[in-house]
């Protein structure tokens, strides 16, 4: 990921919420962290991630 963050209001139901929460606190991450996680995941598995360019690899083809 970048270090350009974008900042957006989401609206969840409590269990939704609750859950997550729940998930993070397994996770040992905050309740953002987990959603930057599964959205992450959800992405890459459905071939959706936007490819990084091979210097945020720290790749060097010289």
């Amino acid at each position: 990921m970048t270090k350009d963050k974008k900042s957006f209001v989401l609206r969840l139901d409590a269990d939704t919420y609750k859950a997550i929460e729940k998930w993070a606190a397994d996770e040992f991450r905050s309740v953002n962290g987990q959603m930057e996680w599964i959205i992450a995941k959800a992405l890459k598995e459905t071939g959706r991630f936007p490819k990084l360019k091979e210097s945020q690899h720290g790749e060097n083809k010289s």
